[in-house]
């Protein structure tokens, strides 16, 4: 495979397991009716038509796009529908763009790099003058107005996350860092489906195994995390989601690399391209951006609070589980000297009165001892 920094954006990039990243134009579409108090919902097929013509003649370049890569989905109640709301949303995808790289003769050619720059620039300032020549024309539909609204998304515009992401982490890098410069290093990238990164014949759940293979292709990587992309269709819209994006369906992909700089050729290339799978018709559109939250810091973070709290009823169960002693008694006496020991040999007289042969010995024992008939020994600590 070739360096990735060589790639232009407008080839296609085959990587393992029979998926390759096809180059396209993704621009977001939005349509408001030119008086608020519209009534009438707007007709699908009509505003499609009238887009693609709209592409076929009115551009310098004349570009045709299938209905399919036109998606748009209408509010469908507009009882319920606020004055400033849109009344339809939409995506165009032109996934034709050949004519932009167009050969140049060898010798016009300095060197492969500078041919990239080039190739590059060509296609940021074409897609920008799409962007800008559709935003804010006037559709009319059967006799109903309608502005059109168009951007880039976030996910297919690198230079903007490449400058988000140096105005981010020039704050972080703000005095002194034991660590040293801190540079983004992981891939966040949603919406593609689950069965092209499982094991064949074993399973249709995502596998590390398989996605890791993949991912290898663009560097070295340290951290991997592939899970069921469930909360998918909780930052969807309704349209988006009646427009076949099953949250089920679909994988999350977190790829932490070793190297900045294979972190940066890999997202530069995922920007503005689709997955597609070898024998399959299916175009996965994929959203990509750099990690913003730290997932892999966070979630060290968290199995260490984890496993302190597993530790911690242990600990106590230790604590209150300990034998319990009675208290302890000092062999010293108040005057720090240490008691002694005595051993004692009591004998009874005829007149039954005792002879003691310690006189440290207390007076209570005197009683005890007058009820014994024998000698008795007593050791008192």
């Amino acid at each position: 495979m070739r360096p990735l920094e060589t790639l232009p954006p407008t080839e296609t990039l085959e990587i393992e397991n029979g998926l390759s990243l096809v180059p396209r134009v993704k621009l977001n579409l939005t349509i408001h009716p030119s008086l608020p108090s519209v009534s009438k919902p707007i007709d699908e097929w009509q505003l499609k038509r009238a887009l693609i013509d709209f592409l076929k003649t009115s551009l310098s370049v004349s570009v045709t796009v299938p209905e399919e890569d036109l998606q748009i989905k209408r509010l469908k109640d507009l009882k319920k529908r606020k004055r400033d709301e849109p009344v339809a949303h939409g995506a165009l995808f032109i996934r034709d763009i050949r004519f932009l790289s167009s050969k140049k003769k060898i010798e016009e050619v300095n060197n492969e790099e500078e041919d990239v720059k080039e190739l590059e620039k060509k296609f940021l300032e074409w897609r920008s003058y799409v962007a800008e020549k559709m935003d804010g024309i006037e559709l009319n539909l059967e006799g109903v107005k309608y502005n059109l609204s168009v951007e880039i998304p976030a996910s297919d515009d690198f230079e903007r996350m490449r400058k988000d992401w140096g105005e981010s982490y020039a704050f972080r890098n703000r005095g002194y860092s034991r660590g040293g410069r801190q540079e983004p290093d992981t891939i966040v990238l949603r919406g593609v489906p689950s069965r092209w990164f499982a094991e064949p014949r074993v399973s249709s759940k995502p596998s590390m195994l398989v996605t890791h293979t993949i991912f290898s292709t663009f560097g070295k990587i340290r951290n991997l995390n592939v899970s069921e992309d469930e909360d998918l269709a909780k930052g969807m819209d309704e349209y988006e989601l009646d427009m076949g994006i099953v949250s089920g369906l679909h994988c999350k992909i977190i790829v932490q690399f070793e190297k900045y700089w294979d972190f940066y050729n890999a997202l530069k290339v995922l920007c503005g391209r689709s997955l597609q799978k070898q024998g399959s018709r299916l175009s996965a559109d994929y959203e990509v951006t750099w990690d913003k939250d730290g997932f892999f810091r966070n979630s060290r973070s968290q199995n260490q609070d984890k496993s302190s709290k597993i530790q911690e009823p242990a600990a106590v169960r230790y604590r209150s589980e300990a034998p319990r002693h009675e208290p302890h008694v000092s062999e010293f006496t108040s005057n720090d000297t240490r008691r002694k020991r005595f051993k004692v040999r009591i004998q009874l007289n005829d007149d039954d009165e005792l002879g003691f042969l310690n006189e440290n010995i207390g007076a209570h024992l005197e009683d005890l001892c007058k009820s014994r008939l024998n000698e008795v020994r007593l050791s008192v600590k």
